[in-house]
């Protein structure tokens, strides 16, 4: 197997860490190679470093994870593809060829690598690399995770199944979700390990987690069960508390007071009325702002009435 690789590596400001990166590419084992650049408009010395090296270089103006590997692909001549992150170094000179040694099988899609953290990672970087990227090689039938940080595919499946050019995160994930259900797998190469300074989290930003989650959301494998239940932040939550007779004591104060004040702090609760026979319990409510809006009839304070019977006809008299 001697066919041409192309290696694709997006570019944004990368000076830190190209050099080391193509320095690693171009010292593998498997030297039928070429190397394509993809860069937006990096404003640092990530082209001048490049430049250095014996890559093709494409510019785009604007970054959407999937066209710029498409863009990347489009521009180059070889069989096999290679996603390498510009901030990913091969850990040693087999990488490449170890990441396309089953690349082809014709039932399998693609094939992603191991990536390890380095010493001076974030415990939150070690901690998800290490979980994320083990030491087993796997064939994923049904698991549709895949991460183009270090990944390689024919370009004949690119061709039948290029990636989504109009998301802004994890278009590897969606195009594993696309290949898996076309009834093809994936591979978990852990003999293809590159470094990675930083995890696949992303330093937990909120903004990209909460738009990660949506794109995931989209996909027939990833629903979420009981998307019919609202938020509670999102409800208008009534507190019935009830009361039969006089209220107890409790230390220094009565049990309804405390039970009032932990209804006050809930964050969802959005009204409190007391439900009582009592016109004693009724004031004390009041006298903590808290709503009685009648006192209700004696016998639904008799030993043999359910507690969901007093609620029932308190809703029934306050809707």
């Amino acid at each position: 197997m001697n066919k041409l690789v192309s290696i694709i590596i997006r570019t944004k400001n990368e000076e830190r860490w190209i050099s080391s990166c193509l320095r690693s590419v171009f010292r593998q084992s498997y030297k039928n190679i070429e190397v394509i650049i993809v860069d937006n408009k990096s404003t640092d010395h990530t082209i001048e470093k490049s430049k250095s090296f014996a890559v093709k270089i494409i510019s785009i103006d604007e970054f959407f994870p999937g066209k710029a590997i498409n863009d990347g692909i489009r521009a180059s001549s070889g069989d096999y593809i290679v996603c390498l992150s510009a901030h990913c170094i091969p850990v040693n000179e087999f990488w490449l060829e170890n990441l396309i040694q089953d690349i082809e099988d014709q039932k399998v899609a693609g094939i992603y690598g191991r990536q390890e953290p380095l010493s001076f990672s974030s415990d939150i970087d070690k901690r998800d690399l290490l979980t994320v990227f083990g030491l087993d090689k796997k064939i994923q039938v049904k698991d549709s995770f895949f991460h183009n940080a270090n990944s390689a595919f024919r370009k004949d499946i690119w061709q039948k199944f290029p990636f989504d050019e109009n998301i802004s995160n994890i278009e590897d994930r969606v195009w594993g979700e696309q290949v898996i259900s076309e009834g093809l797998n994936i591979i978990y190469e852990p003999q293809a390990s590159v470094y990675h300074w930083h995890g696949i989290h992303q330093d937990l930003n909120p903004d990209r987690a909460k738009n990660v989650v949506r794109i995931l959301e989209s996909l027939k494998s990833f629903k979420t069960a009981d998307n019919n239940h609202q938020d509670p932040e999102d409800l208008n939550i009534l507190a019935i508390i009830p009361v039969r007779g006089k209220t107890l004591k409790f230390g220094d104060s009565t049990l309804l007071e405390t039970t009032i004040d932990s209804a006050k702090k809930s964050k969802y609760i959005s009204e409190i009325i007391v439900s009582t026979d009592s016109n004693e319990t009724a004031e004390i409510a009041r006298m903590h702002d808290i709503e009685v809006p009648f006192i209700r009839p004696a016998m639904l304070s008799e030993e043999f009435i359910d507690i969901f019977e007093v609620v029932k006809f308190t809703l029934e008299r306050v809707e």
